[in-house]
């Protein structure tokens, strides 16, 4: 915090001088407070998913501070707008995100669409990845939280940072945790990412999937052919009587 140039980092909108009191108060006493700060910190450096040169900072500070007092004691504050979420929760869910836009499918896509030298020109996102051994020695400690939003959040966090060749080892202690969730949990979004990490470490799911796991699962099928069918439409040379506005 006190040995960053802020005022030097590209952000979303302008450079990052803002950034150190907002981060500063993500620890204040007042939850409202905290809340503010939560926009304040995190919104300029994930503009549209994007990574920026203050996200990673930003990102080393976020994990330095899970375990602060003031945040550890969080238990959410239903005056809010965010309906009560501890800001514990609410900055392992941006690392999540974060992490997730710097992982290996993002890099792919990339690499498909501007050529396989993207990633030596984005320098902010190789920052990202390099940090993410940092970031997950932090996200780590609270797999194993007393809170079931905590740790099931900290382990949708968790995936996407052990893509680090330094990292792979821990597979096989996030998927006990992520059957585990699977038994315990019906939030959609925490499912989708842990059966998603499941299957893509090798892990046969079908027999723990639910009735709404197996639903989704065809639901997000149909989009996925509504999109190709769109894709084509609007690539195949002639033009639709019906865009997908």
């Amino acid at each position: 915090l006190d040995h960053t140039d802020w005022a030097s980092l590209a952000a979303a909108c302008g450079t990052g001088e803002a950034l150190s009191t907002a981060l500063t108060l993500l620890t204040d006493p007042d939850p409202v407070i905290r809340e503010s700060a939560l926009h304040d910190a995190l919104g300029p450096v994930t503009h549209q998913n994007s990574i920026y040169q203050a996200t990673v900072p930003v990102a080393l500070y976020v994990a330095a501070v899970l375990n602060h007092p003031a945040i550890a004691a969080d238990d959410g504050n239903p005056d809010v707008e965010t309906q009560g979420r501890p800001t514990l929760v609410q900055l392992l869910d941006w690392l999540g995100d974060t992490a997730y836009n710097a992982n290996d499918e993002c890099v792919a896509i990339d690499q498909r669409l501007y050529g396989e030298g993207v990633l030596d020109e984005y320098e902010e996102m190789r920052a990202f990845r390099a940090a993410r051994p940092a970031i997950f020695s932090a996200v780590r400690a609270l797999l194993d939280h007393d809170d079931a939003d905590v740790r099931h959040t900290a382990l949708v966090a968790a995936i996407p940072l052990i893509e680090h060749p330094r990292l792979t080892p821990h597979q096989s202690d996030l998927a006990s945790h992520a059957r585990h969730l699977l038994a315990t949990s019906t939030d959609r979004h925490h499912r989708d990412r842990v059966l998603d990490a499941l299957k893509a470490w090798g892990h046969d799911t079908s027999s723990m999937e639910d009735a709404s796991d197996i639903a989704a699962r065809e639901h997000y099928a149909r989009l996925r052919a509504a999109r190709a069918s769109w894709d084509g439409n609007w690539t195949g040379g002639g033009h639709s009587d019906d865009p997908p506005f």
